[in-house]
């Protein structure tokens, strides 16, 4: 029985590292449109699940895990930015205010599951336009949720956080160690009840 993750992201792969060197990377091209009328509470599980649930197709045999990461504020959800305009956009909102990032995560062994969201509190300093234009120019924010990455220079954005600095980065790596050890007794030994992270 192998691992399987399905996600090219590159920070998730080094995550993963913390918890074993021997998993397969696979990503999966599945449909990331949300439902219409989709509870944000819900959002980044169920798009964890459609891109686990996909890769368990293609490898039954082995453990799926898909991820799938969003930052909220005030109930809007921030995706990737499409452009320099929107991600200005997104910086301007995210200014002075306290967002949530959610992290949906989906371990599936064929037909088998399990899924748990977590959520971590992110506060930035007040921006200015001068400041918001200057990290836009390291090019960073352009293929992350909300437009920037704690990890890199959108660090320099960042007053306070509460909760697991490894969610906002993209993958949860206490919870899913955790959940792991737990999906794999659980599906070894099918009357053990798989509890939520």
């Amino acid at each position: 029985m192998g691992l399987i993750l399905a996600s090219a992201s590159p920070r998730r792969q080094e995550l993963l590292k913390r918890i074993t060197e021997d998993f397969t990377v696979h990503p999966v091209d599945a449909d990331e449109t949300l439902p219409a009328g989709i509870p944000v509470e819900i959002a980044a599980v169920y798009l964890a699940d459609v891109k686990a649930k996909a890769a368990a197709e293609q490898f039954p045999e082995d453990i799926v895990i898909g991820c799938d990461t969003i930052v909220v504020l005030e109930d809007e959800i921030m995706g990737k930015p499409r452009d320099r305009e929107e991600a200005f956009r997104m910086l301007r909102k995210l200014s002075g205010q306290t967002h949530k990032v959610m992290t949906g995560t989906a371990l599936y062994l064929g037909k088998k599951s399990s899924v748990f969201t977590t959520e971590t509190y992110v506060t930035f300093y007040d921006l200015t336009d001068a400041e918001i234009e200057q990290y836009l120019d390291t090019g960073e924010p352009f293929d992350k949720a909300g437009a920037y990455g704690i990890q890199g220079f959108g660090c320099l954005l960042v007053r306070s956080i509460e909760g697991d600095y490894n969610n906002v980065v993209g993958l949860p790596v206490a919870a899913l160690s955790r959940a792991l050890s737990q999906f794999r007794r659980a599906v070894a030994h099918p009357k053990i009840q798989l509890r939520k992270q």
